[in-house]
């Protein structure tokens, strides 16, 4: 899943580039706009079944350690390891979905023209001031 999320990344990157969509025409803006949130609405489903899965893991793995140290038996001592070994990966996979899905919100934004974080454009300052209740300043 991460090679894949890697992949359409890669692709979305070059087909959200501003010179790129600007010789796009109004459908096929709009049909690349429905392909990237289908794309970012499978990986966030991918991200939510390995957050579930991590955090199952992680609880087992807790409760593995607590027997442990309970009955003290060299069983549990080499369940636990496994499972450590199982988790740390776990882990590690969900941050790449994680980190790869907030990308693909960028690239969103960078198809709707919008910028978020240091600089807003012109628009975005406009609408959030008056979500805000302010006045044009």
């Amino acid at each position: 899943m991460y090679k894949r999320l890697c992949e359409y990344i890669a692709y979305i990157d070059e087909q959200t580039k501003t010179e790129r969509l600007e010789k796009l025409s109004p459908q096929e803006r709009e049909a690349l706009k429905e392909q990237l949130l289908t794309q970012t609405s499978f990986f966030q489903h991918e991200r939510l079944i390995h957050l579930i899965v991590t955090h199952i893991f992680a609880t087992i793995s807790i409760v593995t350690m607590a027997a442990m140290l309970y009955f003290n038996t060299i069983a549990l001592f080499i369940l636990f390891v496994l499972e450590l070994c199982l988790l740390f990966p776990y882990i590690v996979h969900y941050y790449h979905l994680e980190n790869g899905t907030q990308t693909l919100y960028t690239f969103y934004d960078r198809f709707c023209g919008r910028t978020f974080g240091d600089k807003y454009n012109e628009a975005d300052r406009k609408s959030l001031s008056e979500q805000n209740g302010e006045s044009g300043k």
